[in-house]
């Protein structure tokens, strides 16, 4: 027999407030996972949210390089990820081994490394930066040269801005890089009068037709300032929930109903439950690398 939503959310609940435990959710999970959730926001924003909280547990609806931000941030605490399995195929594009034999090609290149990474691979960089600050912490650096890890497009807007001498990791993430210029053209011929806001992941072909290239915390703070408009949104599809639910006097329509990332939605309420009552999946960073990783995320933020 399948237990009911409500009486997994009771149980949920309960737990959380036994566990000590802060719910972070990201911005592409489940609708369900959305509504347990203390935080909602970027991989970022929830690590150092969680931080800043006296709770003992951080339960991180997300994948895993999220998990490992947190515990990067918060070592003291437990971080669980409720599907250990959840992972980021765009992280995955790079190791630390790799990374190293690349610092050794390119000398006094200096490495920016976007966050969705491992942490051993943040372990080997200079500064983090995100999709919201890359530009800033890409612009201000002493430097010309820049090894940019490990999202090619992301990298590729980064240099349109700045005008750096940027190498690029051949890394991307499958669901941005999926959306394609002729989706984007297809809406607009569907709704005319649309603004389209597209994710800095996205190909640099399909940022030349967005009014607004922004990261997915951006978007939220640029779509409760509209209303009433149409609005083309082109990152995961996963995003709308949120972005109805706090501007619903706007009409939001996916740049592709296909763009979806799997490991997001693997997630599902039962998963956080059976996280909480077994303290199952926790995600720990070893001292060594995380001192190391933490040193590259603190340049960040105190740049950006």
């Amino acid at each position: 027999m399948i237990e009911p939503k409500s009486d997994i959310v009771r149980k949920i609940n309960l737990l959380k407030e036994q566990r000590q435990a802060v719910i972070l959710v990201h911005n592409y999970q489940r609708p369900e996972i959305h509504e347990i959730a203390d935080f909602v926001g970027d991989s970022l924003e929830l690590s150092r949210l969680a931080a800043s909280t006296g709770a003992e547990v951080i339960v991180f609806c997300g994948v895993h390089f999220m998990a490992e931000t947190a515990s990067i941030l918060s070592p003291h605490k437990t971080v669980l990820l409720p599907v250990p399995d959840a992972g980021c195929p765009m992280a995955d594009m790079v190791t630390a081994e790799e990374l190293d034999a690349r610092k050794k090609e390119l000398p006094g290149y200096t490495v920016v490394t976007y966050v969705n990474s491992t942490a051993a691979v943040k372990a080997l960089s200079d500064i983090c930066c995100t999709s919201a600050n890359a530009v800033k912490i890409v612009d201000s650096l002493d430097t010309n040269d820049i090894l940019f890890v490990p999202d090619q497009h992301l990298g590729a807007y980064v240099q349109s801005q700045t005008g750096k001498n940027i190498k690029f990791w051949p890394g991307y993430c499958p669901v941005h890089a999926g959306i394609m210029p002729e989706h984007i053209l297809k809406r607009k011929d569907e709704h005319p009068e649309a603004v389209v806001i597209a994710h800095p992941e996205c190909r640099l072909e399909v940022l030349a037709l967005a009014d607004e290239v922004l990261s997915t915390g951006g978007m939220v703070r640029y779509c409760r300032q509209s209303r009433g408009n149409e609005i083309i949104v082109a990152t995961d599809a996963g995003m709308l929930y949120r972005l109805r639910k706090e501007s619903p006097s706007n009409t939001f329509i996916a740049a592709s109903d296909k763009a979806k990332c799997k490991n997001m939605q693997l997630i599902r309420l039962d998963n956080v439950l059976a996280s909480l009552q077994h303290m199952a999946g926790e995600v720990k960073v070893a001292d060594g690398i995380r001192g190391r990783a933490l040193q590259a995320v603190e340049r960040m933020i105190e740049l950006g």
